[in-house]
């Protein structure tokens, strides 16, 4: 239970972690202002909306409102529990977590579930590697690798390892570990039979499966015997709490540094492959794991090559297989090639080499080659397409034209589709012009479907406030007062150190106009009173505990937003010149609209049927009062 974690360390925890290096290894971030941006690993996205404020530790996206602090993030983007989230922090920062009632954890206190499960992994990993290279029934395993040119240092480079045919093996040492037999069932590395439990992997040389951040989360098992009873080439690790196939991608760990410094990807179609493509020089090769690749996976590295409109192209290669199977599979690529922002391509061999075999037979270079001479994905979908008629009659050449046609219809840069029109005629032995009108008439369908099937919001839409909660409508920033408000709460919770000593008693809830930022206000001021000083990362977490939890997502929002001026080239902060004319604004705006209202209620008993003098004489008083401190604020301005 959270609890149990004593509360000093939980702060050390917070406060020693950095949120960048946590959040860099998810995504790619580039800095803009004084903040860093990237594409949201929490929606998909074409533009950047994910911001990170490394100065406060916050983080948030104005695309879909996720935001937090480092806790947060780690909670969310690897569905930790808080105690577990703590624990990895502090396994990251080489904390010593102290629990309630001693220095180290209750006895009988087991870790989080993911915990337990990871280092069930990393044991049998342990375990597998360790039979691979000294176990002589693991020789066909040996074998296997050598006649493909991977050696032991190669084995000991991806951990691959071997399971023991007996199908106990794996249980019994894991049990002797400590492990319960539940944990290695839901972890996917045992099943329950009639007699109890067995190995899930028999016999078969395995590579394990990790995430982005390097933990051990599954097992990838090829066939390897001719008598092994189960006849499929490969077997995976089921889903599992720690392991969902769509959404890992074998050798990602190895190729995140590289695919982010690069903003290259290379996409191919097995663990050997990946393998021969790292020891050829091209270190940004991924696989997925027994699963087509998909959305998920789209998402995953556009966010490591920031796959971002306006930038330059970033470039992701597919490798298929030659045969009917890969051009398939090319063509379901390609069905989701309008999720890039960038152009795709497809690297075929022209024998049909897979990486693995253009190593093995000829050499590093040519797998290097092979990346680099991949052709644009439309121009490989619109060759295997026209690929399917008979183009020697009218008839075929018509139908491979209307086939082809959505498909330059659809190449996302205009400049592009004249050259593909001409290719494409070329092709066919059509004229240009004819190819040219077909695309034509396509684009103009698509347009037109496209329009038909966007979705209007509607009152159903938007999202009722949960049981007992207020619902607050978010500022129009496009509003300038809305605009100079937000501001000014920006410059409140990223930089209070540049604010006077009595700046923030001085504002008022009357200073906003708009309801969510007077509740941000609630916040500050709550703060504020407990912490005169405020600064750092426990400023923005105190007042966003202090603040109604329905404006948590704008409070990280204003922490990590980009200030629209010029900060000091010597202090990074904003100057004191720009702070004080926002100040004076946001007052200003706030004592006129006050003014303005004191002045109508006056109006209105000036003319009402029985005059109220008591009221009549307070509200002049107020009037005077108020012109009286706006008359300050412009004369401190001048």
């Amino acid at each position: 239970m959270a609890g149990l974690i004593n509360s000093d360390d939980i702060a050390t925890v917070k406060e020693r972690s950095s949120l960048e290096d946590v959040v860099r290894e998810h995504v790619t971030l580039r800095r803009s202002g004084s903040r860093l941006v990237g594409l949201c690993p929490f929606h998909d996205e074409k533009s950047p909306s994910f911001g990170v404020n490394p100065t406060n530790g916050f983080y948030h996206c104005f695309g879909c409102g996720e935001g937090g602090d480092v806790i947060s993030f780690v909670q969310k983007v690897e569905n930790l529990s808080f105690t577990e989230t703590i624990e990895r922090l502090a396994e990251r920062l080489g904390v010593q977590l102290r629990y309630e009632g001693g220095s180290g954890r209750p006895s009988g206190e087991a870790p989080g579930r993911r915990s337990r499960l990871v280092e069930a992994h990393r044991v049998a990993e342990e375990l597998y590697t360790d039979l691979l290279l000294h176990q002589q029934a693991a020789r066909a395993g040996r074998d296997f690798l050598r006649a493909r040119d991977f050696n032991s240092a190669h084995v000991g480079q991806f951990g691959i390892g071997f399971a023991p045919r007996g199908g106990e093996e794996l249980v019994r040492h894991l049990r002797a570990k400590g492990f319960t037999d539940d944990e290695l069932v839901i972890g996917g590395l045992a099943g329950r039979g009639s007699r109890g439990l067995y190995d899930r992997f028999r016999g078969r040389l395995v590579w394990p499966i990790r995430d982005i951040t390097g933990d051990t989360i599954g097992f990838g098992a090829r066939r390897i015997f001719d008598d092994d009873r189960i006849e499929a080439k490969y077997l995976n690790t089921a889903e599992t709490p720690i392991y969902k196939k769509s959404s890992v991608l074998y050798g990602l760990d190895l190729a995140r540094k590289k695919i982010s410094a690069e903003r290259r990807a290379v996409v191919v179609e097995g663990y050997t492959d990946v393998m021969a493509c790292h020891l050829a020089g091209v270190e940004t090769a991924v696989a997925t794991c027994g699963t087509a690749f998909g959305a998920e996976h789209i998402k995953i590295l556009r966010r490591l090559i920031r796959d971002e409109a306006g930038l330059a192209p970033a470039r992701v290669v597919f490798t298929f297989d030659g045969d009917a199977a890969g051009r398939k599979a090319a063509m379901r690529a390609f069905a989701d090639d309008q999720k890039w922002a960038s152009q795709s391509f497809v690297a075929v061999e022209k024998s049909g080499k897979d990486p693995c075999e253009l190593r093995q037979f000829e050499g590093d270079p040519a797998v290097a080659a092979l990346i680099e001479d991949a052709v644009p994905m439309f121009e490989f979908a619109v060759r295997t397409t026209i690929d399917r008629f008979d183009l020697t009659t009218a008839e075929g050449r018509v139908q491979a034209l209307r086939a082809a046609a959505p498909i330059v219809a659809s190449i996302r840069d205009r400049s592009l589709r004249p050259e593909y029109t001409r290719e494409v005629a070329g092709m066919l032995g059509v004229e240009v012009e004819q190819v040219a009108t077909e695309v034509g008439r396509t684009g103009r369908v698509t347009v037109r479907d496209d329009r038909a099937q966007r979705h209007t919001p509607s009152s159903e839409d938007v999202a009722e406030p949960a049981p007992g909660e207020t619902h607050l409508a978010m500022p129009d920033p496009r509003d300038p007062v809305v605009a100079a408000e937000r501001q000014l709460l920006q410059v409140v919770l990223q930089f209070p150190t540049v604010l006077r000593a009595d700046a923030i008693d001085l504002l008022t809830p009357e200073s906003f106009s708009a309801p969510a930022h007077r509740a941000v206000l609630e916040g500050v001021h709550a703060a504020h009173a407990v912490d005169g000083s405020p600064s750092g990362r426990a400023w923005t977490s105190a007042v966003t505990e202090a603040a109604p939890t329905v404006v948590a997502g704008l409070i990280s929002e204003l922490a990590v937003a980009t200030l629209p001026t010029r900060m000091d080239p010597l202090t990074g902060l904003p100057t004191s010149r720009y702070v004080a004319e926002l100040f004076a604004r946001v007052r200003t705006i706030g004592l006129t609209g006050r003014i303005g209202d004191a002045m109508s209620e006056l109006r209105r008993l000036e003319h009402a049927e029985t005059p109220d003098h008591d009221r009549s004489r307070r509200l002049g008083v107020q009037l005077q009062e108020l012109q009286r401190e706006l008359a300050g604020i412009k004369e401190g301005m001048s």
